[in-house]
């Protein structure tokens, strides 16, 4: 199957009542060649015939506007076999044209004073009407950005950094968008009685659909852990995953899909987590130095009608961390194709574990920065456990 390159995904999201312009000022541009060919005639070409010649070449450019703009990819191929044919056509319309009107040839002088005047001419007027094309489409483009900055400071005061600390833990995140505006989402809430509740989701896909959904899905689960302070612990996170599976296919394309991690971290140093469809969680045990994966496999919310999500309880002491990254992090790859991948996360927090939670989060994505590209939202969770 063709694919549209994306250099010409442009054509294709303009409408036509702005895409006319620039139609226009192909059809003037290549209308030159007419004129051209009477030149290398030593202008003795008739004057309609010329103008034929400059009509359907102009034709021509402009039929390629057209089916870049809305017709399938595979329609080049045939577009591009005209080609063969178009000066076989201009040869027998220009014979089937001078025998109907019996035009004849011009004197030279005048016939290369026309082609002179005719380039001119055209070359201008299609100078004027490209002029036109680009500030209608500056306009729009400016509009745009002005729209994408919004979104952005949007972006911004949805997911800023979080900082939140409980008698008994520490918490910190941070996310980066690899564009304006990220479908990732990271968010921390100090309950009424002392506990609280943190949390990572990742939206599939990144740009404004995206972040409008991340949007959707923040307020979706902080209105859902209103009541989370008198609930049972155990229940409060496959509570939560069961609402926001339940309410987000009402609100997104079915393509998307959220993954999710979550952290209940109660006021008497227990810990309960629940995972949807997401990385796995690197618990660092203080004592033993050492760090364990937590891996569970349930669906992403919002994909399919299932329920019976489940949560479980984290046995964690003193001097323990708590690391939760998106994919966007742990896809990095380098110039080799290789991943960035859990392994090299974990020699990152091994290595700086020791550093306030801030310096550790900007050390882990310096890594991943210099590992290879950000293609893909780069959040991080982490949680301190301390005493």
């Amino acid at each position: 199957m063709l694919r549209t390159p994306k250099r010409w995904t442009h054509f294709r999201s303009v409408p036509m009542n702005r895409l006319w312009v620039l139609m226009a000022a192909v059809f003037l541009l290549f209308s030159v060649i007419g004129f051209y060919v009477d030149l290398t005639s030593r202008g003795t070409l008739p004057y309609a015939v010329v103008l034929l010649i400059a009509a359907v070449s102009g034709l021509n450019a402009a039929l390629w506007i057209i089916v870049l703009a809305r017709l399938p990819v595979i329609a080049l191929v045939g577009l591009a076999v005209l080609q063969f044919f178009t000066g076989t056509f201009d040869r027998w319309a220009s014979d089937r044209l001078a025998q109907a009107f019996h035009v004849l040839e011009v004197p030279s002088e005048k016939g290369i004073a026309f082609a002179s005047t005719g380039i001119m001419v055209v070359v201008i007027v299609s100078y004027v009407f490209f002029i036109a094309y680009i500030r209608r489409e500056g306009r729009e483009s400016f509009r745009l950005r002005n729209e994408l900055e919004l979104a952005h400071g949007m972006q911004k005061t949805l997911v800023p950094p979080i900082a939140l600390k409980t008698r008994r833990f520490e918490m910190y995140g941070v996310s980066r968008p690899s564009e304006k505006v990220g479908g990732d989402l990271v968010d921390a809430l100090a309950l009424s009685n002392g506990d609280a509740i943190a949390y990572l989701g990742d939206i599939a896909g990144h740009g404004l659909s995206a972040g409008i959904l991340m949007g959707m899905l923040k307020t979706a689960t902080r209105t859902a852990l209103l009541d989370a302070a008198v609930t049972e612990s155990g229940s409060t996170l496959p509570q939560l995953f069961e609402r926001l599976n339940r309410v987000l296919p009402a609100v997104k394309e079915p393509h998307m899909y959220a993954t999710f991690t979550a952290f209940r971290l109660n006021a008497d140093g227990s810990v309960f987590y629940a995972m949807a469809a997401s990385p796995p969680i690197l618990h660092w045990q203080g004592e033993r130095r050492a760090l364990d994966r937590l891996e569970e496999e349930q669906y992403p919310l919002g994909l399919l009608p299932v329920s019976g999500f489940t949560g479980d309880t984290l046995q964690t002491a003193p001097g323990d961390l708590l690391v939760v990254a998106t994919d966007g992090i742990l896809e990095v790859c380098d110039r080799h194709g290789r991943e960035f991948g859990v392994d090299s996360l974990e020699e990152a927090i091994a290595g700086h574990v020791a550093r306030p939670l801030p310096e550790l989060a900007e050390a882990i994505l310096a890594q991943a920065g210099a590992f290879g590209k950000q293609i893909d939202d780069q959040t991080l969770l982490l949680i301190r456990c301390l005493h």
